[in-house]
């Protein structure tokens, strides 16, 4: 988590540095649903590289968004999950739903 001189003074563009990207927020959205594993994200999220989904899960388990749990098997399975801060999320990403629904309804016009 980044401590209080490492983030804006602006409470929004705090809420932008730590989602701000396109895939930050498809990840979230896809999080919202159940726990997830590397290799399902990277099938759903089409367009991500390989790279850019695991610097995004690393920057937003840092930053206390997002769980890795690591299962003791053979081959070794992780899952990424929503925490506790990332599920705080959930109305602004539901909220982000609907805008996207009722702008898709306006533009069916």
């Amino acid at each position: 988590m980044k401590t209080k001189s490492e983030l804006p003074n602006c409470p929004v563009a705090t809420t932008v540095q730590l989602i701000g990207s396109k895939w930050k927020l498809l990840i979230l959205r896809n999080l919202m649903a159940r726990p997830w594993r590397f290799n399902e994200l990277r099938r759903d999220l089409d367009g991500i590289s390989q790279k850019v989904l695991t610097d995004s899960l690393r920057s937003m388990e840092e930053d206390g968004l997002i769980t890795r749990t690591v299962y003791p098997e053979v081959p070794p399975r992780v899952e990424y999950a929503l925490s506790e801060l990332g599920e705080s999320m959930r109305p602004i990403i539901k909220s982000m739903e609907s805008f996207g629904l009722d702008y898709q309804s306006l533009a069916e016009r």
